[in-house]
């Protein structure tokens, strides 16, 4: 039996997107498919390749950009004309899971206004940008094993915070935070002692995501320095249940700002051009800030050389994010410590004046990107939902 997608003129998921995801129909095991318009694509049973049986896409990504396009290609062919009817399920009816096995996470500051931001309120009477930031694309290493999928609850975390009296107590954190940011994730790894060169990257990273790196405050104010984020951040990063391909974001290409000044001849090559995606913060239902991606500093290519200048490995299902997307604006900030100015101005969310997460709070992160024509795409969403602390 074969049947025919109907795909409405207006969504975000047509023909030109196609992310990639890991899902599981009711009863079933998972594996990969592809969304398009409401409905999923088992692709196992579509092209009858068993490597899109596995509940990962690893073992895909790591076939390099040639099979990846073979794939697009053809899933484009079979979504303009019939599919298999077992192929096909509607998005209402299927669960979710972590799309990629991550080996490592690696968590970056790329964008100047949050930069600015949170120098100008960590730092009022000193320059907001530290020296090394405009040289060098500031990152540190997360922790793959807490990386989750969206829809996934997020437990407060507990930690050693500083009392008004400067001694350190352990509880529940008070100040937790969101981070809206996108993540890059690695096909094709490399080898320990082989940079990838600027120019490399789209023959390295298959896709794009949506990210919120959840970040206790008040953790990590007390325990960052000398050495930088530690628990504060460790607890939860939520991923997108989908992947963009890097080829669905060819038309959301643009200039990169100036970066001055110049920077060192590895962060330079051809790759000097960032994504025009416009992300969208809801908390509790409302739409609180509209964060511009195409504002960003740092370029993923630069991101990428700059991970593995010193000869770092990278593996297939490693990811990197930006670190949090902000703009110049008031509402185009990505985190609720710079909405509410570090809690000094509360926002009105639903009428009630609030700064930072309570327990019971859901936060949904979306985005989307000039597609072909008029069109644009849509990169899903990462949603989460606070719960008390245990204990």
């Amino acid at each position: 039996m074969k049947t025919r997608i109907e795909v409405p003129d207006n969504t975000l998921f047509g023909p030109d997107n196609l992310p990639y995801g890991v899902f599981a129909p009711e009863g079933q095991d998972f594996r990969v498919g592809v969304r398009i318009g409401d409905q999923v694509i088992d692709l196992a049973a579509a092209l009858e390749d068993p490597v899109f049986a596995e509940p990962s896409l690893n073992a895909f990504m790591a076939a390099g950009p040639r099979r990846w396009r073979e794939v697009r290609s053809r899933i484009r062919e079979l979504v303009d004309g019939e599919l298999p009817r077992e192929a096909v399920h509607p998005l209402h009816g299927v669960r979710t899971e972590l799309p990629v096995t991550i080996g490592d996470y690696v968590d970056f500051y790329a964008s100047i206004d949050h930069a600015t931001n949170l120098g100008r309120l960590f730092r009022p009477d000193a320059e907001p940008l530290l020296p090394n930031w405009r040289h060098l694309p500031v990152g540190y290493h997360g922790r793959a094993g807490t990386v989750v999928v969206s829809g996934t609850d997020i437990v407060r975390p507990h930690g050693q915070c500083r009392t008004p009296s400067g001694t350190p107590d352990f509880g529940p954190s008070q100040r937790l935070d969101i981070e809206a940011e996108l993540g890059f994730v690695v096909g094709v790894g490399s080898e320990l002692g082989a940079p990838i060169d600027i120019d490399m990257f789209a023959e390295h990273v298959f896709g794009v995501a949506l990210v919120n790196d959840w970040s206790a405050r008040d953790i990590q104010a007390w325990e960052y320095q000398p050495l930088g984020p530690f628990l504060g951040k460790s607890f939860a990063t939520s991923l997108s249940a989908w992947i963009t391909p890097l080829a669905a974001l060819e038309t959301a290409r643009i200039p990169l700002p100036k970066q001055e000044p110049e920077t060192l001849p590895y962060l330079r090559g051809s790759q000097q051009w960032g994504l025009d995606i416009d992300l969208a913060v809801h908390w509790n239902g409302q739409t609180v800030s509209h964060p511009p991606y195409s504002r960003m500093y740092w370029s993923p290519a630069q991101m990428l050389a700059h991970l593995t200048a010193n000869g770092a490995a990278t593996r297939t299902g490693d990811l990197y994010a930006s670190g949090t997307i902000s703009g110049p604006e008031p509402d185009q900030r990505g985190s609720f410590i710079e909405l509410s100015w570090g809690g000094a101005e509360p926002v009105t969310v639903n009428g009630l004046h609030r700064t930072f997460l309570e327990d019971g709070d859901e936060v949904v992160i979306t985005a989307s990107a000039p597609g072909s024509g008029t069109r644009r795409i849509g990169l899903g969403e990462v949603r989460g939902r606070i719960w008390h602390a245990h204990g």
